[in-house]
């Protein structure tokens, strides 16, 4: 542990330093997709003709940057591809595919990344941001690509397309990351094909997407060639999260959380529950990035914004149970970590989910680190990346449930 606790220490200053300065621009200035990108779709096939999950809907050329300052020599798609609602309706997902101008030949890994909370405005998807290196996790997407690793990111369901964003619907997410990947590997100049080697990756809101891929990849994408998931920050359990960031730091992202579930499930009716205070934290949720939505609903309570709490009422609460992870072993190892002091997911609820996951016959490697959440992401990615990389070369693990 003290040695782990060394090399946390040695790795935060840079990354978090690098990734601040993304953050900070991204909820600056809105992600413009450059004129340099909008090339003509390089496949396309009608969005409302009968396909399979993961099939392409259309393809254009991007760029991407890591940060403002870092242009990248890497082949980049902005993709729309089909997926699957929670409740099992096809739908259309955008995200971005990344492959590294490194003159590799042959298989190469390929990783399907979640990023964190980045809000629900659609000029906050992951894809809008990579043109102009404002996508706040670009700098840790990098670190895959360096390793010579292709990397498809989903943007989630509704965002970045029409409709309002599942944002926590974990199904939805889960479904998004692994069609995301089937997807990379059928798009043409990729490299990539239905034997490349696939990792699953993602930390926070990303976190539980990944989780949460990791869970039903054995009965909804079996075809994906996984070798494991590097997953953290795991919100596992909406209901102790929310009760947790209840006037607290993180307050505005329950409020975010019914918004995803009112779109997945229309019949929860959120607006009947809201006040005027309520009605007018929504609109900024809807229309606004995650920095904006974290200060517009710092310490705000529950009863603050509505007239009663839907949280109590027995429709939401089976939603958000329907959100619990640890609930179904992953068939391929995991890699978990967690801050001890994490100030916006209880250290708590990971561990539950070791446990779950453990009392299930998972391969886990447990790893808790001294940090909150943002450090966590950033400190935590490198170790993550090392152990999915040993995944993709057939070592053995070395779990510790």
């Amino acid at each position: 542990m003290q040695s782990t606790v060394r090399r946390i220490r040695h790795i935060v200053p840079a990354a978090l330093a690098a990734l601040a300065l993304t953050t900070a621009l991204t909820a600056t200035a809105p992600a413009q997709a450059s004129a340099d990108t909008q090339a003509t779709p390089t496949t396309a096939t009608d969005a409302t003709a009968a396909g399979q999950p993961g099939d392409l809907v259309s393809a254009q050329q991007t760029r991407f940057m890591p940060n403002p300052l870092v242009p990248t020599d890497t082949k980049a798609w902005k993709i729309h591809y089909r997926s699957t609602t929670a409740t099992g309706a096809p739908t259309t997902v955008s995200g971005t595919v990344l492959v590294p101008r490194d003159g590799r030949t042959g298989q190469r890994p390929l990783v399907t990344y979640a990023v964190g909370t980045v809000g629900l405005a659609d000029s906050c998807a992951p894809s809008a941001g990579f043109p102009t290196g404002t996508t706040a996790e670009g700098s840790l997407i990098w670190q895959a690509l360096l390793r010579g690793w292709a990397v498809a990111v989903t943007d989630y369901e509704g965002l970045g397309t029409p409709g309002t964003h599942t944002y926590t619907v974990g199904r939805a997410e889960g479904q998004a990351m692994l069609d995301a990947a089937r997807a990379a590997e059928r798009l043409p100049g990729t490299g990539l094909n239905a034997d490349t080697p696939v990792g699953i990756m993602g930390y926070s809101q990303g976190g539980q997407a990944s989780s949460w891929a990791a869970e039903i990849h054995d009965s909804y994408a079996p075809d994906l060639n996984v070798k494991g998931t590097a997953t953290g920050g795991v919100p596992a359990d909406l209901l102790k999260v929310a009760d947790f960031n209840n006037g607290g730091v993180g307050a505005g992202l329950i409020l975010a959380s019914a918004v995803g579930h009112d779109a997945a499930y229309p019949a929860l009716d959120l607006a009947k529950y809201l006040n005027a205070r309520g009605r007018s934290m929504v609109n900024i949720v809807r229309t606004q990035c995650v920095a904006i939505d974290a200060i517009a609903g710092l310490f705000q309570r529950i009863d603050q914004v509505t007239t009663s709490n839907p949280l109590h009422q027995a429709d939401w609460q089976s939603a958000l149970r329907a959100d619990t992870l640890g609930t179904h072993g992953p068939d391929a190892p995991v890699y978990l970590y967690h801050g001890v002091v994490d100030e916006l997911i209880p250290y708590t609820v990971g561990q539950q989910l070791r446990s779950d996951w453990c009392a299930k016959g998972v391969d886990v490697q447990w790893q808790p680190m001294p940090l909150g959440h943002i450090t966590g992401a950033i400190a935590g990615s490198p170790f993550a990346m090392e152990w999915l990389a040993d995944r993709f070369a057939g070592h053995p693990t070395a779990g510790n449930c």
